[in-house]
């Protein structure tokens, strides 16, 4: 069954519509960081308005809890959304009750009270079965966002239309939250790349000494399947590493990494061995940095990673989270083709195939048979 889209929403003209958008947003002193989630919700904002509906948003921020707490006060978000949105009302953070994440019945019933109709705009959060999520599509008619459709769409196509070469790059600090994309597209794709912190996880695998990095002592025997399994040839594991010492000193190690350094960035040659299969890529896949990407000293992998993937001619999606963050800061963001607004809501999808939040929207009463 496919998902109800706005179009499929009974005529929302004069109705009360209740949206869930992902303003989650990152908020220093009472600043907005980066504003992407919530520029990203306006063109579903926007359809309703045009279309007569008076548009009431709502959204969690941070992890409050359960109680109110005044550091994740949603002000700072209400006054960005205000001056892109004026007429549209905005509820407090949902977290600060805790029938949200326990997904109560009656929490459910009290946030769409007064409602019409329900559009689920929150990709980043639609891998959470929480009560915003799963709970409305049940009682009233219900849509998926512009934004939520356009992620789906872009995401399942990887999985089952990408055009090859289809060229995977995947960072971050734990391979044990990777293991399983890493299953769902060894046989899809063309090359996968394996750096950040996770890469140190492979590395011992292979027989290297890995100093002080990071690593997950009981995925080694998992990542063992993979170096040995019949995919072994599409992997980029690491050869060599930018790592800090105990005095702070930086050194680039081939191979294996001394006691008491630690690993903290792709080197050199690592680094052109995974930007070497982008040029010709039809397809690119960027999820998690290649490295500690905040300090200058060890953000050379990422930056080269992130050049190389907006100079690509093939079709480019990075997956949210750090990533999205990393290709911002770098001023690469709109040489992207699809920067996600879900980090774990996009691995979840490649991983699993579907998440809580579309299963709720393909129940809704008028969801398309």
């Amino acid at each position: 069954m496919a998902l109800p889209l706005l179009e499929d929403l009974p005529n929302p003209s004069g109705k009360k519509v209740l949206l869930r958008a992902d303003f989650n947003v990152p908020i220093t002193n009472g600043h907005i960081d980066d504003d992407l989630r919530i520029t990203a919700a306006m063109p579903t904002i926007k359809w309703l308005e045009d279309h007569g509906a008076q548009v009431t948003v709502c959204s969690h921020l941070g992890r409050p809890k359960g109680q109110p707490d005044q550091k994740y006060s949603m002000e700072p978000v209400r006054q960005r959304l205000a001056a892109l949105a004026p007429e549209v009302e905005f509820m407090e953070n949902l977290r600060f009750d805790p029938g949200e994440e326990a997904n109560d019945p009656d929490f459910v019933d009290r946030l769409v009270e007064g409602f019409d109709l329900y559009v689920n705009d929150a990709f980043g959060a639609s891998h959470r079965a929480h009560a915003s999520i799963v709970g409305p599509p049940a009682r009233l008619p219900s849509a998926a966002g512009r934004l939520l459709a356009k992620e789906v769409d872009v995401l399942n196509g990887l999985v089952h239309r990408p055009m090859h070469p289809f060229v995977a790059i995947l960072g971050g600090a734990k391979v044990s939250s990777k293991m399983g994309v890493i299953e769902a597209l060894i046989d899809k794709v063309d090359q996968l790349a394996i750096g950040g912190a996770m890469c140190f996880t492979f590395m011992l695998a292979q027989g290297y000494s890995v100093g002080d990095s990071l690593v997950e002592p009981d995925w080694v025997e998992a990542c063992k399947g993979f170096l040995d399994g019949p995919d072994k040839h599409k992997l980029l594991i690491p050869n060599d590493v930018v790592a800090i010492g105990p005095d702070e000193e930086v050194q680039v190690f081939i191979g294996d990494i001394p006691d008491g350094w630690k690993g903290l960035d792709i080197g050199p040659s690592t680094t052109l061995a995974f930007i070497a299969p982008l040029e010709h890529a039809g397809t690119i896949l960027w999820n998690g940095p290649m490295g500690m990407f905040e300090d200058a000293r060890f953000q050379e992998g990422t930056v080269m990673v992130a050049e190389a993937v907006a100079d690509s001619h093939g079709f480019t999606v990075v997956g949210g989270g750090d990533s999205a963050a990393a290709v911002a800061k770098f001023g690469l963001d709109l040489r992207i083709d699809h920067v996600s607004t879900g980090g774990g809501a996009s691995l979840e999808l490649l991983e699993k195939g579907d998440l809580p939040g579309l299963a709720a929207l393909r129940e809704a009463s008028n969801a398309p048979a």
